[in-house]
């Protein structure tokens, strides 16, 4: 009982499982912010606005 109590063969699972939740949960907590940042990148890039580019991606 000892030696499995004190095993850690799924010790690496346990980590990324609780850096994605972190990850995911930061993600959530930021969304507003972050869709906000790509939709100015986006326009940046395409030159327009996010649903003028989508509506007709072909125009310049």
């Amino acid at each position: 009982m000892r030696n499995f109590l004190w095993e850690e063969d799924g010790l690496g699972t346990v980590e990324v499982v609780l850096i994605l939740a972190v990850l995911v949960g930061i993600a959530l907590i930021f969304r507003q912010y972050i869709f906000g940042f790509v939709k100015e990148i986006m326009a940046n890039i395409m030159g327009g606005d996010v649903a003028t580019v989508l509506s007709s991606p072909l125009e310049p």
